[in-house]
């Protein structure tokens, strides 16, 4: 028999608004109704959460009216005080929990899955760090068998293929030009889970590796790059679609040379990627790249490494060790020493950073934490927004946007116990 859950009473956000006092009916791993609680009135939201976008308002009960016979019987959980978002979509990141992708064995991999779960990311690729290819490969054989079992959505390769000049917290001596066939390695090594690779277009061979991405279905990303503005273009033009980590190990945006910060803002085509840890980006540069590409173009993400959820130490990426002092990861050692090594952030900590501090309305921080980087990866249809249909994947919130509670495909990873 196909359990039921009722999840009532709190604000649940929907891609066209928010539903006060709302219900989310769960079937078995499915949302099977949404819509305003049988004895609540259907009404907006209040705006003193930081909703200052234009989406925000009154939702359409109509799914919740549609199916009203999977409101009978089940069990039902009173959320009251709360929000319910979808799962969180994170497009990079390395680890967690004391674990790396870069590891290469399920065991540790599953450890960086189970942390981020826990605190409300759902669905997630598996970045690699820059390595031999061979390792690589090997990696990427590893991560596949997780992204067929479902436990990963696919793999995210960042590197090798990425400029000296701006190689950040990947080691220097292991970089290499993304010569098309070393491309065509790691994604057949990835046996169709590849889903993202990050190079830098300036590079020998840069242009023709967009072009065979993009021919593969292979999301092409800008990053770890010294490129143009035109150069950028170039890029785009040839089929990337994606911005590694907007502002990070790239040139700055200045008045005489744009570089590749204004190409990727401007281009309708291209998905920025932010790490919103209020240490990778000044708030004024998070606040330009909505204004300019809005949530719909916005992913956030964590970037995250090991530490991930763990306490200040240290900690490998890849073949390098880093260290972690008051949640900041650096490279503790050889040339790139004191480079930022990723992050140690959690998607949850991101959500109520975008919407107490940076001032973001709800709204549009669950399409860049959701929605957005859902569509980029072509999995809509089944994740990215609270829909009929969709999977399961919901977190609760408490009313000062605190994680309470996170549900995968039906299930409760983390259980919700609101004031």
């Amino acid at each position: 028999m196909v359990q039921r859950t009722h999840l009532t009473g709190a604000r649940v956000v929907l891609p066209e608004g928010v539903v006060d006092h709302g219900r989310v009916t769960v079937e078995g791993t499915r949302i099977a109704a949404v819509g305003p609680a049988p004895d609540a009135t259907h009404g907006q939201a209040d705006p003193a959460h930081g909703q200052t976008d234009p989406a925000h308002g009154h939702a359409d009960p109509v799914q919740g009216q549609a199916d009203s016979a999977a409101a009978h019987g089940g069990r039902a959980l009173d959320l009251p005080g709360g929000w319910i978002v979808p799962g969180f979509v994170d497009l990079h990141v390395h680890g967690g929990g004391g674990a790396s992708f870069s590891a290469g064995t399920p065991e540790e991999s599953m450890t960086a899955i189970r942390t981020h779960r826990a605190h409300g990311t759902t669905t997630m690729l598996a970045s690699t760090v820059t390595g031999d290819l061979d390792d690589l490969a090997r990696q990427a054989a590893t991560l596949s068998e997780l992204v067929e079992q479902g436990e990963l959505a696919g793999i995210h390769f960042e590197g090798p293929f990425i400029s000296p000049h701006r190689c950040g917290a990947h080691q220097p001596s292991l970089l290499r030009a993304p010569d098309p066939a070393d491309v065509r390695k790691l994604v057949d090594a990835a046996r169709g889970t590849a889903r993202m690779m990050t190079l830098a277009p300036e590079l020998p061979g840069g242009l023709e590796s967009v072009r065979l991405l993009a021919d593969s279905g292979v999301l092409a990303a800008v990053g770890h790059t010294d490129s143009t503005y035109e150069a950028t273009i170039e890029a785009i033009r040839a089929g990337a679609t994606v911005a590694t980590h907007l502002f990070n190990a790239m040139p700055s945006l200045l008045h005489r040379t744009p570089g590749p910060v204004a190409a990727l803002l401007e281009d309708e085509r291209v998905t920025v990627e932010l790490i919103n840890d209020g240490t990778h980006l000044h708030p004024a540069m998070l606040e330009l790249a909505f204004h300019r590409a809005g949530a719909d173009r916005v992913a956030f993400i964590t970037d995250a490494m090991g530490a991930a959820g763990m306490s200040d130490g240290r900690y490998p990426l890849g073949p390098m060790e880093v260290e972690v002092k008051e949640g900041v990861a650096r490279i503790s050692g050889g040339p790139t020493a004191g480079s930022i090594a990723g992050s140690t952030l959690t998607l949850d900590r991101a959500f109520r950073r975008a919407v107490t501090i940076d001032g973001l309305g709800v709204v549009e921080t669950v399409r860049a934490m959701s929605a957005t980087p859902a569509r980029l990866l072509g999995i809509a249809d089944r994740v990215g927004s609270v829909e009929v249909g969709k999977d399961a994947d919901l977190v609760v919130l408490d009313d000062d946007f605190r994680l309470r509670g996170v549900m995968r495909r039906g299930a409760w990873v983390v259980h919700p116990e609101l004031d």
